[in-house]
C-alpha cells in the first residue's frame, strides 16, 4: 500500500514471524543458546516460554532452519490439539516413518527402532512442539513417557516445548510433577526494552528500504516512546501499531509518523499506556494486548481484501485515516 510512498521494497512490519527480520537481543541470544545447548548435549527436555507476541514461533523457525542445515532429524508439531494416538502418529509421520497398522504399540515400536538407529550412527533426533500450552494432560503424559526411550547413557529423543506462560503453570500442576522433574532447561523470552524497541523498529525499516535509508527517520524518538508505552515491548504489538501508523501517515500524505498518530491508533484499538516505562496502568492486562493485536490484524486483512477487490488504494487508506482521526 504505502511502500512506494516511503521508498520501501517490502512491508517492514508484517505480523507473520519472518526469520529475515530476526532481531537478536542479548536475552534472545542467551535463550537460543540454551535451547541449542539442550539439544546438542542431549539433555532430554527443554521448556521455552514467553508472553503472546514475544517471538517464540520465530525462534522455533530459526531453530528448525538450523537443524535442517545440520541435517538433524526433527519432527515439528505446530498444532498440538491432537489426541494422544494422533499425536504419536503425527510425530512418526513427520520423521518419515510409515507404519502399516498405526496402532499405538506399532507406532511406539517404530519410533524406538528409528531412534536407536539414529543413536547408533551418533545422530540425535529432535521433537519441537510449538503452542505447547495447548497440549492436553494426556498428551503431555505421553510426551513424558517418550523420554523413557533411552539408552543407559543418553536420551534418544530431545524434546522442545515452546508455549505461553500457561505452560509453566500447567507443568507446575500436581498431575504433571513427574514431567516437571525431567525438564533439564527452562528459559523465557522477555519483552523488549525502550532502547531495544527503537533498535527493533530501525532494523526492520533498514531491511525494508528499496535503496539507502533517507537522512531523516520515519519514526522519531518521541514516536518510538509512544509506541513503547502502548506495545509494552511486545514485538508483535509493535509491528501491529507501526503497520497501522504507516497506513495512517500515508493516508494523510505525511512522510513521518507523529506521536499523535500513535495515540490515535492506540485509542482506536483500546491499547492501554505503560506508566514510567514499566508499570502498566492496567496492571499488565495482557488480555487487552492480545485483543488489540487481533483487532489490528483483522483490520489490515479487511483492508487488503478491499484493495484486491476494487483497487482503491488511496481511497481505502483515506477512509482508514479519517476513521483514526475521528477518534
Amino acid at each position: 500500500m504505502y511502500k512506494k510512498f516511503f521508498g520501501l521494497k517490502r512491508n517492514p512490519f508484517e505480523l507473520s514471524p519472518d526469520p529475515y527480520f530476526i532481531f537478536p537481543t542479548d536475552k534472545s541470544k542467551e535463550v537460543f543458546a540454551s535451547v541449542y545447548h539442550g539439544i546438542s548435549r542431549r539433555k532430554g527436555f527443554v521448556v521455552l516460554t514467553g508472553e503472546v507476541g514475544t517471538g517464540k514461533t520465530l525462534m522455533v523457525r530459526c531453530l528448525l532452519s538450523l537443524l535442517k542445515r545440520q541435517e538433524i532429524a526433527f519432527a515439528n508439531v505446530f498444532n498440538p490439539r491432537l489426541s494422544a494416538l494422533d499425536f504419536l502418529r503425527f510425530v512418526a509421520l513427520d520423521l518419515g516413518l510409515r507404519v502399516e497398522e498405526p496402532t499405538k504399540g506399532n507406532v511406539l515400536h517404530a519410533l524406538y527402532e528409528f531412534l536407536l538407529g539414529q543413536a547408533e550412527k551418533g545422530l540425535t533426533t529432535v521433537l519441537v512442539i510449538d503452542e505447547a500450552h495447548q497440549l492436553s494432560l494426556n498428551v503431555l503424559e505421553e510426551i513424558r513417557l517418550l523420554t523413557n526411550l533411552e539408552t543407559t547413557q543418553q536420551k534418544l529423543l530431545q524434546i522442545i516445548l515452546a508455549g505461553q506462560p500457561e505452560l509453566d503453570r500447567k507443568l507446575d500442576s500436581h498431575e504433571l510433577r513427574q514431567l516437571k522433574q525431567r525438564v533439564a532447561i527452562r528459559c523465557q523470552l522477555e519483552p523488549l526494552s525502550l532502547e531495544e524497541t527503537r533498535s527493533y523498529i530501525e532494523r526492520r525499516l533498514k531491511l525494508s528500504f528499496a535503496e539507502e535509508p533517507p537522512a531523516g527517520t520515519i519514526f522519531s524518538p518521541e514516536t518510538v516512546e509512544a509506541i513503547y508505552r502502548y506495545a509494552c515491548g511486545i514485538p508483535r504489538t509493535i509491528n501491529a501499531i507501526c503497520e497501522q501508523a504507516l497506513v495512517a501517515a500515508y493516508a494523510a500524505g505525511s512522510p513521518v509518523v507523529h506521536p499523535d498518530t500513535i495515540e490515535k491508533v492506540a485509542a482506536y484499538f483500546r491499547l492501554h499506556p505503560v506508566s514510567h516505562f514499566g508499570e502498566s496502568s492496567e496492571h499488565h492486562d495482557m488480555g487487552d494486548q492480545r485483543v488489540a493485536a487481533r483487532s489490528l490484524l483483522q483490520l489490515m486483512e479487511s483492508m487488503e481484501r478491499a484493495l484486491q477487490r476494487d483497487g482503491g488504494v488511496k481511497s481505502t487508506l483515506a477512509v482508514s485515516g479519517a476513521r483514526l482521526a475521528s477518534h
